[in-house]
């Protein structure tokens, strides 16, 4: 996961893509390369955006603020 991330230091759209749906593994593994500390931040960072909208099997909708009472 986060190949091209760990290697280049630039994420393609498609790994994005998948380390969001690595939400719902039990793990998730990352290539080796030099740029592998930035690759586990930013897998932290979307598995934690994934987590608040995502459970198991479904996805949950996301509270609309704007309709707040003021």
């Amino acid at each position: 996961m986060l190949e091209t991330l760990a290697k280049t230091g630039q994420p393609s759209r498609a790994e994005i893509t998948d380390a969001a749906a690595g939400e719902r593994a039990e793990c998730v593994m990352l290539n080796k390369g030099p740029y592998i500390v930035e690759a586990i931040r930013t897998l932290d960072d979307i598995l934690a955006r994934m987590d608040e909208v995502q459970t198991k099997s479904r996805t949950l909708m996301r509270h609309i603020h704007s309709w707040d009472a003021q």
